[in-house]
């Protein structure tokens, strides 16, 4: 009976949150906040020997707010101030131009999903997408292709990273709520987005090349590069993701078992500046000096830029966590113990991301959502391990890539911005977004038993 009613609480709780979002379009942070209160309150009703007494379901409340805001905050904030200065220097463009130069203008369907790959990493993919698709577009017009099948490509690059690699919030609320290690996850993160953006560069050439769109592009790329000005140069551009990116994967490295380097002054240092904290601290800095004499009189203008975009997910993530504070409460973990024997393994979070993704649409709010109904989880389902808690983030971003439609604001970025009608923008964006994630979680489940 314990069991059966804990399951309908959390399912209630999960549909009236999405109601609330999608059908009265309500924000996540109130929703989140609400519901967490509503389930403590009920549940310490139901079951008094749970302690969830009403001081202490508010107690829970703040303190899951609190924990996530001190793991992550400044992470997030510094991230993102990094891809607003990306994107108003033009190191975004600069960026593009130097994958292009790489791969070739006759490869420009994979140049463009390179470009998102590398551009979703610091910048949202909503952003990423308005910045890039006039290259979409005058790419699409000097090499002749359809421009549904330039717009799918850099979808799914920037879909790729921004679902599966922090910086980006959504991963970094996931490790942080799951306890992953940020290093680890970066590094696979960005070796499982491959497959990922292989699979959409693929789709857009089969089947998004059955979609004729004209680019009518406005500028050629020449005319472009004219357009922007001077840009930044291409390690400089670079330099901002990068350098956060190899010293949080060098400080993981550090502190491997064998410690490498010691456990003296090398192994502080190393520890100290391949912290998340400082190494997107320095980024920061670093992308700070891509703004030219002239425009840093709006380098105040564009940090509080920065500060107030990431302030919805800070809200939504500190929201998620609370969520998932007076989960951890309940008695989760014992009613499902059996799922260690169902085989199913990283399809479980994979499932639920999904289901709230087609839900809300959001897949921020999916990730951070389903990131704090599985914390609980983790042991009783053998998710101790690094990599094992790693997986489990993936295994969420996955799921919150099936898949993008009419609810998510996504869709109508690409659609808009690439000249598709609603019926293309199903078969192009919604279609690549289902077979990216569904590739993701099998490639996942292969990697999952070997650890």
């Amino acid at each position: 009976m314990q069991t059966f009613l804990l399951f309908a609480t959390i399912i209630l709780a999960v549909v009236l949150m999405v109601v609330a979002i999608s059908k009265f379009k309500m924000h996540p942070f109130i929703v989140m906040l609400v519901i967490a209160l509503a389930v403590g309150l009920f549940w310490g009703i139901v079951y008094p020997e749970s302690g969830l007494t009403p001081t202490n379901v508010v107690n829970q409340v703040k303190n899951g707010f609190g924990s996530i805001m001190s793991n992550i905050g400044i992470v997030i904030l510094c991230g993102t101030i990094i891809g607003t200065i990306l994107e108003k220097t033009g190191a975004a463009l600069t960026m593009a131009n130097a994958i292009l130069r790489l791969v070739g203008e006759k490869n420009s369907v994979v140049a463009m999903g390179a470009m998102g790959y590398v551009t979703g990493i610091p910048v949202f993919c909503d952003s990423g997408f308005v910045v890039l698709s006039p290259i979409s577009r005058a790419l699409a017009q000097q090499s002749g292709v359809s421009l549904a099948v330039m717009g799918t490509a850099l979808s799914g690059g920037l879909y790729a990273t921004h679902c599966l690699v922090p910086p980006t919030p959504g991963p970094i609320a996931m490790a942080g709520t799951l306890g992953a290690d940020l290093g680890l996850t970066i590094l696979v993160g960005l070796l499982i987005s491959i497959p990922a953006v292989l699979v959409a560069i693929l789709y857009a050439k089969k089947v998004a090349s059955k979609v004729d769109i004209p680019a009518n592009s406005e500028y050629t790329l020449g005319e472009l590069k004219e357009k922007y000005g001077k840009l930044p140069g291409t390690f400089q551009s670079f330099s901002p993701i990068l350098l956060p990116i190899l010293l949080i994967g060098l400080a993981s490295v550090t502190d491997f078992p064998s410690k490498p380097f010691g456990e003296g002054l090398c192994y502080q240092i190393f520890m100290f500046i391949g912290n998340p904290v400082v190494a997107l601290l320095l980024g920061v800095f670093l992308s700070m000096s891509l703004i030219p004499k002239v425009e840093r009189k709006n380098t105040l203008a564009w940090v509080t830029q920065g500060v107030t975009d990431s302030a919805g997910i800070l809200a939504i993530t500190c929201a998620g966590s609370s969520f998932g504070a007076i989960l951890k409460c309940l008695p989760i973990a014992e009613s499902v113990g059996g799922l260690v024997n169902t085989g199913l393994g990283v399809f479980i979070p994979f499932i639920i991301a999904m289901i709230l993704k087609l839900a809300m649409g959001a897949s921020t709010v999916a990730m951070i959502t389903t990131a704090s109904m599985m914390a609980p989880l983790m042991e009783s389902m053998g998710f101790t391990s690094p990599l094992g808690r790693v997986l489990v983030v993936l295994a969420i971003g996955a799921g919150s890539m099936v898949a993008s439609h009419a609810n998510d604001s996504y869709f109508w970025v690409v659609s808009q911005f690439s000249d598709m009608k609603t019926d293309e923008a199903y078969k192009c964006q919604t279609g690549m977004t289902a077979v990216m994630g569904t590739s993701v979680i099998i490639v996942l489940f292969i990697v999952s038993l070997f650890i």
